[in-house]
Order: C-alpha cells, then structure tokens, then sequence
C-alpha cells in the first residue's frame, strides 16, 4: 500500500517536532504500562509489552521512562484505562481508525466525536469502516538492512506475509498473531527493527490531491493532539507530487 507507506513516512516526519515527541513518548509510556499490567511485567514472559518497550525504544525513549512505566503497572498506581477504538470518516470519505486508551470513556467518546465534526469528518458505528482494513504486524527496517532480495528471504523464513521494499526502507507484514515470533526471528538476522507494531493495513485505498489531503491531516493531527489517542490510521493514498508539496 503506497498509501500507507508514506503515511508513515508522514508521521516519521512529524515526530522529529519537540511537542510531538513529548507526547509520542508519554503515549508509549501508557502503552507500556498498560500491557504491564495486564500481563506480566516481565518482558520476556509478555509477548504484548516486549512489543511495546521495543517500539518505545526505536521511538528513542529513554530507559527510565520505560522502567518508569513498568513499575508504574507492579506498584498498583497506574490508572484503569479501556481500550476503545472509533471509526469514521474524514473529509471526502477517507475512512479513519482512531484508536485510544482512556480513564474517562464518556471524556474521550465526546472529544472525538467533536473532533471529526470540526474537521468536516463523521464519527460512525464500530465496524463502519473497519472491513476497509485488515489487522496485521509490521516491521520497518532502513534501507541499510539489505537489498529487497536478502530482506525477502529474511521474511519468509520468519513466516512473514509480505514485504515492500523501497527507496525508504522495507515494511514487512505478518500476520498479527505472529508478530512476536517474526520480529524475533528478523531480530536474530537482521538486528534490531526501526519499528514493530500491531497496525490496520488499508485494503482498499482513497486517492487524494493537495488540498483534499491538507484537510485530512488536519483532521489527523487534532486527533492525535489528543492525549486519549493512542494512533489514528487512515486508507489515504496520494501521488509523489501531491506528497511533495504537503
């Protein structure tokens, strides 16, 4: 999904901002913690928070603020958080996942649904645009990896779906429930990952010009200026042209 690729290239891009990168680092955190708590906070023995601290640390966050966290979850201080995911549209029927972590359900339920209203977006019913994608695990690696040959071998044998190899780098696809096995095995033959999250990979994608994708971002970006909002993923797709002038 070209689309998707440079959406992430986009966010890439956005983190290197100061303000951006406090709150990605506290939105990691909560990640963190909540999987410690949930699970057990050794990371070895939780498949879900070896996930979270290992993207925590390709996002650069320093050590203390991950072990921070962990304690956080055994101390029984960190606050109950409710997984919730919203679906809906963005300005010319981009379909938009936002997915959050909150104390406060009814809190967040109206900040995002004003949100999408201001932002000439709508807020659906749970399902009404999730079809449009599908659950998968990703793992991106730099150019410098290898070619896309040694990469695709790489992937296989790890049991990977897929893999895109570009200019950028490579984004290679698994199955979701298999994501700590593969980013293990691509661990171990290529080192450490850029990036390796669980993901909504578009399937069906929605071609934008400049004007109709500065709408979206938008949109994007006051949602996740949010402090509830764990990660918003849209189905956009946009020309390298159209990319440039963003």
């Amino acid at each position: 999904m070209a689309g998707h690729s440079k959406w992430a290239n986009i966010q890439h891009r956005k983190g290197r901002q100061d303000a951006a990168r406090s709150k990605l680092f506290s939105k990691l955190a909560k990640e963190i913690t909540v999987a410690a708590k949930m699970g057990d906070p050794d990371v070895d023995k939780n498949p879900r928070l070896r996930l979270a601290v290992k993207e925590a640390k390709s996002q650069s966050v320093p050590k203390d603020v991950i072990e921070r966290a962990i304690k956080k979850a055994i101390g029984g201080d960190a606050e109950n958080y409710d997984e919730i995911r919203y679906e809906g549209y963005g300005p010319n029927g981009v379909a938009v996942i936002v997915e959050t972590m909150t104390d406060n359900k009814n809190r967040t339920a109206s900040t995002v649904r004003s949100t999408f209203s201001k932002n000439g977006g709508n807020l659906g019913e749970t399902g009404s645009v999730g079809f449009m994608f599908e659950r998968k695990g990703e793992v991106i690696y730099p150019v410098s990896a290898g070619d896309a040959d040694d990469i695709m071998m790489a992937a296989i044998e790890a049991g990977a779906e897929d893999v895109e190899s570009s200019e950028d780098g490579h984004i290679i696809y698994c199955a979701d429930t298999d994501l700590n096995d593969v980013s293990n095995a691509l661990e171990a033959e290529l080192g450490e990952s850029e990036s390796t999250k669980l993901i909504w990979k578009p399937t069906t994608t929605t071609e934008l010009g400049l004007e109709e994708l500065q709408k979206l971002m938008n949109l994007v970006d006051a949602l996740e200026d949010d402090d509830d909002v764990q990660r918003v993923t849209t189905n956009f797709e946009a020309s390298d042209e159209v990319m440039a002038q963003l």
